[in-house]
C-alpha cells in the first residue's frame, strides 16, 4: 500500500476554508476547490518509489495486472477507472452534463478526425469515456440537479413578473413535456438582449421578499455570474439540499451544478464535460442539446445501506463503488482486501491502514492506495471512505439499492 500525495485544484469557485479546516492546516488565502486522488493524467496522485515521488498513472502503466487485477484490466483496460475527490464549493459551478459511452466514443473520434488538438480550449471531448459521478455530503451541501416539471418552471418564470419571460412560460404549458423542455432550454442558450439583467433584478427582489432557499440560490447564481446565459438554464433545474451523509448520483445527460458545501466525489476517470453556462469555458450548444436528457423527475437523494460492516452507496455503473466505514474506539479491525484497486480516505478522526506488516495512520484529508489483492485492514476512531471499482465482487450495486428520498 502507499500513502498518496495529492494535488489541490485552485478553481475560482473553491472554498478558501473548507478543505484546510478538514485537513487541520492553515488556509493559503487562495481557493482550494478539489483534492484529487487517483491516476487521472491531468493531476495524478504520487507515491514513493525508492524514496522518489512517482505519479500513480505511471505506476499503474508499469504493471497493470499487478496494480489493478486481471478483472479490472479486462473490463477497463490498463488504467484506474475511477477518480476520487474532496470537493469544496463556495460559489456556483458551471451548469453541465456528461455524455454516455456511445456519445463519448463518437464525439472523441469525430474531433480527432477533424484534427482538433486534444488540449484545445474549444475541444468538447477530451477522451472517449463516459463520466457518471456521485457526491456524498460531508457538510450541508446545495446544488441543482435535473429538470423540474415544465409546469413548475412556468410557475417560477411567472412569479418573477418579467414580461419577456411570458412566451417561455406559455411554451412550457402548451407544448408536451420533453419537447417543451427542449425548446425552452435551446432558446435560453441564446437569450435576447436585456433579458438576463431583467431576470437578475427580479430574482434579487423575489429572494429578498420571500426568504425562500430556492430563490436565494438562483439569486446567488445571478450575482456570481452576471450576464451569463447559464442563469436561465439554472432556473429550469431542481434545487437540492443534502444533509451530511446523503448523496446524489448523476448519470449521463443530467444537467447539474453544485452550489456550496464540502463532499466526497467519485466519478469515472474522464474529463468529458459539456457546459451550459456559468463559465468562461467553451460552450458547444449544438452538441450539448444532443447529450442533454430532457426528462423531468425528482432528484434521487441516496442514503447508504449497511453491508457487512460498511455502508455502501448504490450506483448503477461498474466504473466505481463508494462506501464508508464508521469506526469506533476499540472496535474490530475491518478486513478490506479486494480483487480490485482501492483508495481509502479518512474524513474524520484518525484511522490506521495495515497491510503486509506495515501500518499507516492517517488523519482527515489523507488517503492510502491499496493495489488489487493486497491484504489490508482498517481500524481506529473516525470515518473512512473506500473507493474501488463496481466489479469488485461486492453486493448492492444496483440502482434500486439503498434508501431513496425524492427531492422536489
Amino acid at each position: 500500500m502507499d500513502l498518496l500525495r495529492n494535488t489541490v485544484q485552485p478553481y475560482d469557485w473553491g472554498s478558501r476554508t473548507l478543505l484546510p479546516e478538514l485537513m487541520g492546516v492553515p488556509p493559503t488565502g487562495a481557493p482550494q476547490a478539489e483534492l484529487w486522488m487517483g491516476a487521472h493524467p491531468a493531476a495524478p496522485s504520487r507515491v514513493l518509489r525508492g524514496g522518489v515521488p512517482v505519479p500513480l498513472d505511471r505506476v499503474v502503466a508499469g504493471d497493470p495486472e499487478g496494480e489493478l487485477g486481471a478483472g479490472t484490466v479486462r473490463r477497463f483496460g490498463p488504467r484506474l477507472p475511477f477518480l476520487l475527490k474532496l470537493l469544496a464549493a463556495d460559489a456556483p459551478l458551471s451548469v453541465q452534463v456528461h455524455p454516455d459511452r456511445a456519445q463519448a466514443r463518437a464525439g472523441f473520434a469525430r474531433e480527432d478526425a477533424l484534427g482538433v488538438p486534444r488540449d484545445a480550449a474549444h475541444r468538447t471531448y477530451r477522451d472517449d469515456q463516459h463520466k457518471p459521478e456521485m457526491i456524498v455530503a460531508l457538510t450541508p451541501f446545495r446544488g441543482l440537479c435535473g429538470f423540474r416539471s415544465p409546469a413548475d418552471t412556468a410557475g417560477l418564470l411567472d412569479s418573477l413578473r418579467v414580461p419577456a419571460l411570458r412566451p417561455y412560460a406559455e411554451t412550457l404549458r402548451a407544448v408536451p413535456g420533453r419537447r417543451a423542455l427542449a425548446e425552452v432550454f435551446r432558446a435560453f442558450l441564446r437569450p435576447p438582449a436585456g433579458l438576463l439583467d431583467a431576470v437578475a433584478r427580479a430574482l434579487a427582489d423575489a429572494a429578498a421578499d420571500s426568504g425562500e432557499a430556492r430563490l436565494a440560490a438562483y439569486d446567488r447564481v445571478a450575482r456570481t455570474h452576471p450576464g451569463d446565459a447559464g442563469l436561465l438554464s439554472a432556473l429550469m433545474l431542481r434545487y437540492v439540499e443534502l444533509a451530511p451523509g446523503e448523496a446524489l448520483f448523476l448519470g449521463s445527460g443530467v444537467p447539474h451544478a453544485y452550489l456550496s458545501g464540502l463532499g466526497v466525489e467519485i466519478m469515472a476517470s474522464s474529463d468529458n464535460v459539456l457546459r451550459c453556462g456559468l463559465t468562461s469555458k467553451h460552450v458547444d450548444a449544438e452538441e450539448l442539446t444532443r447529450v442533454v436528457r430532457f426528462d423531468a423527475s425528482p432528484a434521487r437523494v441516496l442514503t447508504p445501506r449497511e453491508e457487512g460492516g460498511e455502508e455502501a452507496y448504490p450506483a448503477p455503473v461498474d466504473d466505481f463503488r463508494l462506501s464508508r466505514y464508521l469506526l469506533r474506539p476499540g472496535g474490530p479491525r475491518r478486513r478490506v482486501t479486494l480483487d480490485a484497486p482501492q483508495i481509502l480516505l479518512c474524513v474524520a478522526g484518525g484511522i490506521t491502514v495495515s497491510s503486509a506488516g506495515e501500518r499507516l495512520r492517517i488523519g482527515p484529508g489523507r488517503a492510502v492506495y491499496v493495489p488489487a489483492g493486497a491484504e489490508a485492514g482498517l481500524e481506529g476512531s473516525g470515518t473512512a471512505f473506500r473507493a474501488t471499482t463496481g466489479t469488485a465482487g461486492r453486493p448492492g450495486r444496483g440502482a434500486g439499492s439503498g434508501e431513496l428520498r425524492a427531492e422536489e
